[in-house]
């Protein structure tokens, strides 16, 4: 019979960092509550969430990898908002932060998740930061705290004894 694995909203034992954004702050702000408020309705003790702020979303990539690499997080919440422009200045920053974000959670021992809006107009933002289509810093938490828990999971199964192979001779 297969067996299945998928986390739960659970709060799982351990901190959280939620990495945040200041540039477009009438945007991250709300998506910072959204978080905050989905980790503690879900259980996680205020005191076991660490807030970081950096100037703009371009810096994300290098924070979240020194918080990872402290090692004191089980989950990193990444919040941002990069609204398109008359430049391509949103399709280098939008890129770079993405791909630095992915890669740091295809290496972290720790659950990443990405809250970070890619929006062609202020109105998109809006919307994804609470009114129309949810709150997406919400979701991070939400996916950040099953992510933790699978981790967890995948942690005890692969604590399992499993029977040796016997070589041929």
């Amino acid at each position: 019979m297969a067996r299945y694995f998928e986390g739960n909203l659970v709060a799982p034992n351990g901190r959280f960092a939620i990495c945040v954004s200041r540039f477009n702050a009438f945007i991250t702000e709300a998506l910072l509550q959204g978080a905050l408020d989905t980790l503690k309705r879900h259980g996680v003790e205020d005191d076991d969430i660490d807030v970081y702020r950096v100037p703009g979303t371009f810096e994300l990539p290098g924070l979240v990898r020194k918080v990872v690499e402290t090692r004191r997080h089980v989950g990193v919440v990444t919040l941002g908002c990069v609204i398109r422009g008359g430049t391509p200045h949103f399709d280098y920053v939008s890129g770079e932060v993405s791909k630095g974000i992915g890669q740091i959670a295809h290496t972290a021992e720790c659950a990443v998740t990405f809250g970070v809006l890619t929006c062609d107009n202020v109105e998109q933002a809006i919307d994804r930061a609470g009114v129309k289509a949810g709150n997406k810093g919400a979701e991070a938490a939400v996916a950040c705290i099953e992510m933790v828990n699978l981790h967890q999971q995948l942690g005890a199964a692969s604590a399992v004894v499993l029977k040796p192979v016997k070589k041929k001779a």
